[in-house]
């Protein structure tokens, strides 16, 4: 019996290291190889200060620089709940996986039974009723699958490429969330910049306004001019008004990303102003099929379509016979006292195959089933890379663009800086009427608005890039963290 048993689970294990799921092929990218020029007029943006690093092998605390930020961000990582949850989908994949992969070992119980019944006498051999006790010892394995054709061996092989595709997930998330907690702060720093130069600006213009009513109470000037004055004053309080409030706004979303009260951690840094931010923006953004490796995206959508390509093979095995095993040894006495007693010895061995002959076309529907979800993740494999491949094409166009618009709005802020200060010694001169320097400081106030903008433009640009290149996963630059070893093949 005992070598019997042995033989066969031999068998098994030799026999299910196959499959009948179909060979995986990773599809082919269906994108160009190479990213699209700059638009035209511009020059392609080069790396300038000799970067030759992936972003992926930059970590966040060297990408970005500001001490204030790199708080904020650690704070993230430790409090925000949606990567927390990320975190325990870890957990509950690998222990599904865990629980599918102990299908391939036979499940060994311990066993224990007491019995008593009666046999009446139209049963009993003996003619008379009997009534009698039995007591059973032993081990035995139950309804063990024998995985000739590989059916539980591709359930185990999609339950952990599910596993794979949970863990890409997180790192995804993590990419992800560094990149809004820098956004989101950078956010709350152009709000409050602009917030500063309205203030600033309406507190100059109530002074200016101050002395243009003397001027009109004294005659010395109309009251259209004051009027112009009182219409900036109200301007600069309504842009005041509003930035605040956005600001405030920003400032609750980025708490909601860092996952605690922002006034709670201990050391804050004071804030940088987006002028004096020095984020990395000369990233090389390398190939296309560059981004297979450096996405976890990507990745976990190549693990979701192995998943549902290991799923084929066990539906493909269902139309084959199916050898279940069931065996037990121990003892049984009719005593407890003699129940270990020399005689007492018993064993059964129970094999079974189920051969499907008739079931209505439910195992035809469901190879049909696994395949058409196969093909559903293809095409969402297809379409991480063509979103990924957009995400990076947009983000290196823009990169040149936004430094010759940050470059022409300073120019341009200049320039209405030296008009306004020409049109106000030409109203006290003489030379020029007062609306001219009423038009002046409001162009200027417009110009400094579109200034800070432009500059958060591009430092989001420049986050926007290292993101999409797969950046943001290491907290340090020393060593770049590495694909998981099961990105080429499922194994266990």
């Amino acid at each position: 019996m005992t070598k019997t048993l042995t033989t066969l689970l031999l068998v098994a294990g030799v026999l299910t290291g196959c499959t009948l799921a179909p060979h995986y092929d990773r599809p082919a990218p269906p994108v160009a190889d190479s990213f699209p020029t700059a638009p035209e007029g511009y020059a392609t943006a080069e790396v300038k200060s000799g970067e030759t690093r992936r972003a992926a092998d930059i970590g966040w605390r060297e990408f970005f620089r500001d001490p204030r930020l790199q708080a904020l961000i650690a704070t993230s990582l430790e409090n925000n709940r949606d990567l927390r949850t990320a975190a325990l989908r870890i957990e509950e994949a690998r222990a599904l996986y865990q629980v599918q992969r102990a299908d391939l070992l036979p499940t060994v119980n311990g066993t224990a039974a007491f019995t008593r019944g009666r046999t009446p006498a139209s049963q009993s051999i003996t003619g008379t009723d009997f009534t009698g006790s039995s007591y059973q010892a032993g081990v035995g394995i139950s309804a063990y699958e024998l995985d000739f054709f590989g059916r539980v061996r591709s359930l185990s092989n999609a339950a952990l490429a599910q596993y794979f595709a949970t863990e890409e997930a997180r790192r995804s998330a993590q990419i992800s969330l560094v990149s809004e907690v820098a956004k989101a702060y950078l956010a709350e720093r152009s709000y409050a910049e602009q917030y500063e130069i309205a203030r600033d600006t309406l507190k100059a213009r109530e002074s200016t306004y101050g002395l243009a009513r003397q001027r009109f109470e004294a005659g010395a000037t109309s009251a259209l001019d004051l009027r112009d004055n009182e219409s900036l004053v109200a301007q600069a309080r309504v842009a005041a008004a509003q930035l605040a409030r956005q600001r405030a706004q920003a400032h609750n979303a980025l708490e909601v990303l860092v996952g605690k009260p922002i006034g709670s951690i201990e050391n804050l840094p004071e804030p940088m102003r987006l002028s004096d931010e020095r984020i990395i923006s000369d990233i090389p953004p390398g190939l296309p099929s560059d981004l297979l490796e450096q996405r976890p995206d990507i990745r976990q959508a190549e693990q979701q379509l192995r998943s549902a390509n290991a799923n084929i093979g066990a539906a493909r095995a269902a139309f084959f016979p199916r050898i279940t095993l069931t065996s037990s040894a121990g003892t049984i006495s009719p005593s407890f006292s003699g129940l270990f007693d020399a005689g007492t010895h018993a064993w059964t061995f129970a094999p079974q195959l189920v051969l499907p002959i008739f079931d209505f076309g439910r195992n035809i529907s469901n190879l049909d089933l696994a395949n058409v979800r196969k093909n559903i993740q293809v095409a969402n494999y297809e379409k991480t890379i063509q979103t990924a491949f957009a995400e990076v094409a947009d983000a290196l166009v823009a990169r040149g663009t936004l430094e010759d618009q940050v470059s022409g709005q300073e120019a341009v802020r200049n320039a209405e800086a030296a008009r306004y200060e020409l049109s106000r010694l030409r109203f006290r001169s003489g030379v020029a009427s007062y609306l001219d320097e009423l038009d002046a400081q409001r162009q200027l106030f417009t110009a400094e608005q579109a200034l800070v903008q432009a500059r958060q433009l591009r430092l989001n640009n420049a986050i926007d890039l290292y993101r999409s290149l797969g950046g943001g996963l290491q907290e340090s630059s020393a060593v770049a963290q590495q694909a998981p070893a099961q990105q080429g093949t499922v194994t266990q």
